[in-house]
């Protein structure tokens, strides 16, 4: 395999210090308070970084996430600069909306996945990236090193089944940026979907907590914060009623694994095609994912501040399915 460096990691150099306030939440657990205090961080990259003892707790390395923040403490935490990534970069054909040296902005394939993980170790859009961006040598790549060697460049994610606009950053500062846009609910991330069903309103609020299912370890569910549910919200509007189906307009102030596809299925409303949260279901045609497509990004360019706004095309497959059901239901 050939050896890339990513983009250095500019907040590598020092240890970070936060200083918990008198108003404090009582019983606040350390790793939640990181989250909320580092916006270029996920509370699942706080977790790995106390687990391998990069985080301290009035001078003192602190190894449990679970610890209560008290008035105060002061915490320090170290980001290890990147390592070397071992990736293979592959000639992917990507879809671009919109690139330039900061940024892209990909309209993700339906049967694509994100990163690599257990049972997908190549054909990933990672590889795909370190091919597009890698340096005339092709001993460097131009991609944030935030996110670890195996998620260079990933801001946010898209389930291996969900198309659409996903954003890529090229630079750590990018990547910061964009993050803080994602957590302070500024960027806007809307979808559309088709689900079964058809909801009474035209329009509401799902403002449910989401966490891993207690059984099927595959899904997440809505689960009480404080059973480890995460705050999880979801817009959700109709656009077509087509029979005993639905085109909806999802807007997300959240993004939880598999969200909008939780949501939906608590609606009593679940997303077509869906193999997890809408088995048993069938509308007659061969999917080859669940018909939900994020539709349409909106992100501030973090260096000029100038809205960015794309829209990624539905794909064939999403088209079909809406001809079907407006066919069935004229």
């Amino acid at each position: 395999m050939t050896e890339f460096t990513l983009h250095p990691l500019a907040a590598a150099a020092s240890p970070r210090e936060y200083q918990a306030t008198d108003d404090i939440a009582q019983g606040q657990r350390l790793d939640r308070w990181l989250a909320e205090q580092a916006a270029d961080l996920s509370r699942s990259q706080l977790q790995k970084l106390i687990d391998q003892g990069q985080v301290q707790v009035n001078h003192a390395q602190c190894d449990s996430k679970k610890y209560e923040v008290q008035p105060g403490d002061l915490i320090t935490v170290t980001v290890p600069p990147p390592t070397a990534l071992n990736l293979e970069p592959e000639s992917i054909p990507l879809d671009i909306l919109y690139e330039d040296a900061h940024l892209i902005i990909l309209n993700k394939p339906i049967g694509t996945v994100v990163h690599p993980a257990p049972g997908h170790a190549t054909g990933t859009l990672v590889h795909a990236l370190l091919a597009h961006c890698q340096s005339e040598d092709k001993q460097q790549t131009s991609l944030s090193g935030i996110g670890g060697v195996q998620r260079p460049g990933i801001v946010h994610r898209l389930d291996k089944d969900t198309s659409g606009a996903l954003v890529i950053a090229k630079t750590d500062q990018a990547h910061q940026h964009l993050q803080a846009q994602i957590q302070a609910k500024t960027a806007q991330r809307e979808y559309l979907g088709v689900v079964y069903g058809k909801p009474p309103q035209e329009s509401g609020i799902i403002d449910r907590p989401i966490g891993r299912h207690p059984i099927d370890r595959k899904k997440m569910a809505i689960v009480p914060e404080e059973k480890g549910g995460r705050a999880a919200r979801t817009h959700w509007a109709i656009k077509q009623r087509l029979g005993n189906f639905t085109l909806m307009h999802f807007r997300l102030d959240t993004g939880r694994t598999h969200q909008i596809r939780v949501h939906c299925a608590d609606l009593c409303c679940s997303i077509v095609g869906d193999p997890l949260y809408g088995r048993g279901r069938e509308i007659g045609v061969n999917l080859t994912g669940q018909v939900l497509h994020a539709w349409r990004l909106s992100v501030q360019h973090p260096m000029t501040e100038a809205w960015i706004r794309v829209e990624a095309p539905l794909p064939s497959e999403f088209l079909k399915v809406l001809k079907i059901l407006e066919q069935r239901s004229a």
